[in-house]
């Protein structure tokens, strides 16, 4: 069991070492669509890769979701094959949102010898996630 200082750098080294081993500039939340965005999440059990969409404005949520639904069959036939599509997510901090995603289980950030396999997942798949975004922006922005 490790103290929250102990937990905290962890953490921190870890994302420290995957920029050093990953160096790029990721879209991220620079989406241009409001509450949109692409996100790293590593914990104690799973890595994942997401598109969130955490709009308060529920029928612009609603919107983007189903233009994101509509693109499923290509994202998963041209860029990656297990995405997971979730259209109610609910937080810690009690909002909903949407959100699909690709995870890696029996990883732990807390566990030193899963951090390569982990920095590899969350590499290629941002790197595939972005890819689509990028193909399909003017759509998912209209």
């Amino acid at each position: 069991m490790f103290s929250k200082a102990e937990a905290k750098k962890l953490r921190q080294d870890f994302w420290i070492s995957f920029g050093k081993s990953f160096p790029r500039k990721w879209i991220l939340y620079n989406t241009k669509i409001k509450d949109f965005s692409l996100k790293f999440h590593f914990n104690k059990s799973n890595a994942m890769v997401s598109m969130d969409i955490e709009n308060k404005d529920l029928e612009k949520r609603i919107q983007l979701w189903e233009k994101l639904n509509s693109l499923k069959s290509v994202l998963e036939s041209d860029y990656i094959n297990n995405v997971i599509f979730e259209e109610y997510v609910y937080l810690d901090n009690q909002r909903d949102i949407s959100r699909l995603y690709v995870a890696i289980d029996n990883v732990s950030i807390n566990n030193k010898n899963t951090w390569q396999e982990t920095m590899i997942f969350l590499n290629e798949t941002m790197i595939k996630f972005e890819s689509f975004f990028n193909d399909f922006e003017d759509m998912l922005i209209d």
